[in-house]
């Protein structure tokens, strides 16, 4: 699992360098590599990679445990492209299409439209890849895996409006939508049969 152990690896160099840092020093490193609308809009696409190097909303040793297992688990069954593309595939369209919708709110002028919002994290990638891993398990994982983690992340939702919970939603979408797809399907499963 040669792509799981890099991200990990990165993840876990990234967490420790940003402990060293002050608060202002970790605010400052966020918001230069968050993929909002500003960023996006003068040409800093890189953001849409470097975000992903972050831990963000968890402790940093937690989010780096699940990702770790999810990808690792995605990356054995599928091997290192499409596990990590199942991965990569679900941060950054989650991420497009949550910038999108912001960058329409703000063309609007909608209330609540916010051009450098702190988009940084892990959490489409992994939510996309576990959301993929349950839908192409057994009748149960799906009917019960899958409806367990929607419930929680619309209940999340529901509760904080957040943009990273509208996001969660999109790459379990996302997720759903990559496991139905030709590109997966057509891969034998090494981790079955």
């Amino acid at each position: 699992m040669p792509a799981t152990t890099v991200y990990v690896a990165v993840l876990l160099a990234t967490a420790g360098w940003l402990a060293t840092e002050s608060r202002s020093g970790q605010a400052r490193f966020i918001r230069h590599i968050s993929s909002n609308v500003h960023h996006l809009k003068v040409g800093k696409w890189w953001t849409l990679l470097a975000s992903g190097l972050v831990v963000d909303g968890v402790p940093a040793l937690l989010g780096i445990g699940a990702v770790a297992a999810a990808l690792g688990l995605a990356e054995w069954r599928w091997g290192t492209l499409r596990g990590m593309g199942i991965f990569l595939f679900g941060h950054l369209v989650a991420t497009l299409l949550t910038e999108g919708a912001m960058w329409l709110m703000r063309l609007a002028h909608l209330p609540g439209a916010l051009s450098r919002a702190r988009d940084v994290g892990i959490s489409y990638g992994l939510v996309a890849t576990v959301a993929c891993l349950l839908a192409v398990g057994g009748e149960r994982t799906r009917r019960y895996g899958l409806g367990l983690l929607t419930a929680a992340l619309t209940t999340a939702w529901t509760i904080d409006h957040e943009l990273a919970d509208a996001g969660h939603l999109v790459a379990l979408g996302l997720g759903v939508l990559a496991a139905r797809s030709r590109w997966l399907s057509a891969h034998p499963d090494r981790g079955h049969g």
